[in-house]
């Protein structure tokens, strides 16, 4: 049996029988890792021993008679942003080699005591700031399906190594897509869960700026919908030290109303890709053989939030990563080549009134998708408009990166009004992955894990692969 391609249920209930060990599952994915992670630079620290040790208790305490949890020997991969005090948070920055946490964070502590066992660390663009995972720390992390391409990012490390069965599943986060973008590069699936589902990335008490407060999500990765489910049946609840921490029940299925709002083409901006468009109608077609009512209807406003979103998180932004002095430390030429072009075209909320405005208009566009997501639970559209790009493609000038948030005006949507989002695949053109997203109503993560494994149950998976 090959461990490297199995899903985290099927190891967790397999370790939790004793049809096979905790300790047999890890090393084959380190095993995978020493064979893959060379060619694709996707786990930046590999956890050898601790990852053994850990397996090895576990086996012993299943051999005791406990009981295990419900993640039991399932290999994870951790996000460097997020902390976990087997290594250093580094977020990607040379000066942070060296920041080893004092605690994990609150939904890591929660996997590890559900049996889930880190056996790395995921690259990631330094502090998250690109559609891509490069960085000065660690370098690039490469498309297994594509090299010329990007794996898209912030999470495209986690992403790759779930994809390429170095985990079975992967801890990231999203500010602008940076689970769903990833994944649906790699071939998996993501959840961006609804704000405030998912503790902090640590314990840190900090200023925190508004977009991270209420745009800026952590969630799994996986190889299918219902590990998705499993994972964040886990990780999710509020604790004491993330005061916007929430705890909501997560149903196990969902009995409403089945209705989707399909989007091909988001606000009418044109630009989609052709095979985009076609993912997007067969992930349609799946949900109506299904049982989902389906209409093409556009969702509210998506122009608008896009755009607003991109004002708040680059006026935000700016003064931190273009003023000497306030960052604590030296960024990747990229990431300032990157920030500096995406500030070209975009209108600067530099006023009180503006910046508050801003925020203000927000509430009704959250309104308005709320009566929206009254009548359609569910709004299916593409993750982007447009195929991964080539490498270097989003330090080509102002017009790429104003190109790039063009195609992701619905994944940046989501972000905005801190929905929950499934991204899916839909099978492959080729060697390119084909997928979409659904996108929720505020707390009905679980309506969005329903549909998306409905979508998903009408392709063929896709994952894990070896890369090219």
């Amino acid at each position: 049996m090959d461990f490297t391609e199995l899903t985290a249920g099927r190891i967790a209930a397999g370790v939790r029988d004793g049809r096979f060990s905790a300790a047999a599952v890890v090393e084959a994915h380190l095993d995978r890792i020493a064979e893959v992670n060379p060619r694709v630079n996707a786990v930046t620290v590999v956890f050898d021993e601790k990852a053994r040790t850990a397996a090895a208790a576990l086996d012993d305490r299943i051999a005791a008679g406990e009981e295990p949890g419900p993640l039991a020997g399932v290999p994870i991969t951790v996000k460097e942003n997020i902390d976990l005090t087997w290594s250093a948070t580094t977020s990607g920055l040379p000066f942070a080699a060296g920041h080893v946490p004092a605690a994990d964070a609150t939904f890591v502590g929660r996997l590890l005591a559900a049996g889930a066992i880190p056996v790395g660390r995921g690259n990631m663009p330094d502090i998250g700031l690109r559609w891509d995972t490069d960085n000065d720390l660690f370098g690039r992390t490469r498309n297994p399906w594509d090299p010329d391409r990007v794996p898209g990012g912030s999470s495209g490390g986690d992403a790759v190594a779930v994809a390429t069965g170095m985990a079975a599943a992967g801890l990231g986060n999203d500010y602008g897509g940076s689970l769903r973008l990833p994944a649906h590069a790699a071939g998996i699936v993501a959840l961006r869960p609804s704000a405030g589902r998912v503790t902090a990335p640590g314990h840190a008490v900090e200023p925190v700026p508004l977009s991270l407060q209420h745009m800026a999500v952590n969630g799994p990765l996986a190889r299918s919908v219902a590990d998705l489910d499993l994972i964040f049946g886990v990780m999710h609840g509020a604790d004491d030290h993330d005061p916007l921490s929430v705890t909501v029940e997560h149903p196990s299925g969902y009995d409403g109303p089945r209705r989707v709002a399909v989007t091909v083409d988001p606000a009418g901006w044109g630009e989609v890709d052709a095979e985009v468009a076609a993912a997007v109608r067969a992930a349609a077609g799946a949900l109506a053989a299904a049982g989902w009512e389906v209409d093409e209807v556009e969702p509210p406003a998506v122009d608008r939030c896009a755009t607003i979103w991109r004002q708040l998180s680059s006026t935000e932004n700016a003064p931190m990563l273009l003023t000497p002095g306030v960052f604590p430390g030296p960024l990747s030429a990229g990431t300032v080549r990157y920030f500096k072009d995406n500030i070209v075209d975009v209108e600067l909320l530099d006023t009180s009134a503006a910046y508050q405005g801003a925020w203000a208009e927000r509430f009704v566009h959250a309104a308005a998708w709320r009566r929206f997501h009254s009548r359609y639970p569910i709004v299916l559209g593409p993750v982007t408009t447009q195929p991964m790009p080539e490498i270097g493609y989003d330090l080509s000038g102002p017009a790429a990166t104003t190109a790039l948030w063009r195609a992701h005006r619905l994944l940046v949507t989501a972000n905005f009004l801190g929905l929950p989002a499934v991204a899916v695949p839909t099978g492959l053109s080729g060697r390119r992955p084909l997928g979409v997203q659904v996108i929720a109503r505020q707390h009905g993560d679980h309506i969005a894990l329903a549909a998306a494994r409905d979508i998903e149950a009408a392709f063929p998976a896709v994952t894990p692969i070896r890369p090219a």
